[in-house]
């Protein structure tokens, strides 16, 4: 039995809440996420589908404890009180993949009142390729392209994409304690790179990737009836030897690969813009006010990946819109029940008894 009232907030508490407020006053949907980190995020996605009706409240599962995690927002938390006006916000992870073979997965894939984001997490998002040049821009304010960073990510997508079917293989049936979330971290990362000489990290990762794939066939040779099943059934979830990194561990692909790659770009695209102006410097004292306002101009580069919106151009960026809308138009919030004007209610009393059987008398 709950001990807080808040243990019995669920989807009909908060409609009946709703009820409460004046008519014209908009209407709250409680968006529960994991934690603090995620309410950006979810404020963007969700604001978009804001009306002058019905308005979303982004908000964390305890307000008393510093719980995080999906497990805090859906299981412990929530239990079966989602609904039309209280709905979960979370990271796929790996639950999406898993298609149903886990409770969590389940709810994951089949409830209409958990969104979830399709890629690993928010991080993958960040990480979107095609948006990583634009985020050095807008550290460094230098446009000039020293790596194809989508290219290089591509092709790192295409590499890694044999041993990550083989890491959702070793989650499908039960193996991954042989070959777990981080041993798979540890096979795909680098640490530095010679933004002149790229190729040289994409042949280190692609030698350590083909390593571990050989240990893996030797390691499990039952898998070769069930190993191209399950990679045929991931293309069909829409994933691609190309995208494939939007759907390893978010943390990893990062802190551990994609920082990496593009701290040095920065880095390089920053001194050259330095050279440039004191090249270009006519004096001293104008050299040292050019490099000054260069310099507080700057953005730590990480910090402009978490404000990058490129991202809303992926495909699982369309798909997670498409189930809002279909959760909005599907489990539409019902207005409120309209009052009668107290002067329409008289006039209605007016006419009822005008046609009452005692006034023809």
């Amino acid at each position: 039995m709950a001990k807080r009232l808040t243990e019995n907030i669920t989807s009909a508490y908060i409609e009946s809440a709703n009820r409460l407020r004046p008519r014209k006053a908009r209407r709250k949907i409680v968006a529960y996420v994991e934690s603090y980190d995620d309410i950006f995020f979810w404020r963007s996605v969700l604001q978009e589908f804001e009306t002058e009706e019905v308005g979303f409240e982004i908000m964390l599962p305890n307000r008393t404890k510093l719980l995080r995690g999906k497990k805090s927002a859906l299981a412990e938390r929530l239990g079966e009180g989602l609904g039309a006006y209280m709905i979960a916000c979370v990271d796929a992870d790996y639950d999406w993949l898993m298609q149903g073979r886990t409770e969590m997965s389940r709810l994951i894939c089949h409830s209409p009142y958990v969104l979830h984001t399709y890629v690993y997490a928010i991080e993958n998002y960040q990480c979107y390729a095609p948006s990583l040049h634009t985020a050095c821009v807008m550290s460094t304010l230098n446009d000039r392209e020293i790596i194809n960073l989508e290219a290089f990510l591509t092709e790192y997508s295409i590499i890694i994409w044999p041993l990550f079917v083989w890491n959702i293989w070793s989650y499908r049936y039960g193996h991954y304690n042989a070959f777990s979330i981080n041993d798979f971290a540890e096979t795909v990362t680098f640490r530095d790179i010679n933004p002149y000489h790229p190729q040289d990290t994409i042949e280190y990762v692609r030698r350590r990737v083909n390593r571990k794939m050989a240990w893996l066939q030797h390691r499990f040779p039952q898998g070769k009836k069930t190993y191209s099943p399950l990679r045929e059934e991931l293309l069909g979830l829409g994933l691609t030897p190309e995208t494939c990194y939007l759907y390893m561990q978010g943390h990893t692909l990062f802190d551990n690969v994609v920082m990496p790659l593009l701290g040095p770009v920065c880095g390089l695209l920053r001194k050259e813009r330095e050279k440039e102006i004191k090249y270009l410097a006519e004096h001293d004292t104008q050299r040292q006010n050019e490099l000054s306002s260069y310099q507080h101009s700057q953005s730590p580069i990480d910090i402009m990946l978490r404000k990058s919106v490129g991202y809303k151009d992926s495909p699982p960026y369309q798909r997670l819109r498409e189930d809002i809308r279909k959760m909005v138009e599907k489990h539409a919030v019902q207005p409120h029940p309209q009052q009668p004007h107290p002067q329409s209610l008289s006039e209605e009393r007016g006419v009822l008894a005008a046609g009452s059987p005692n006034n023809d008398r």
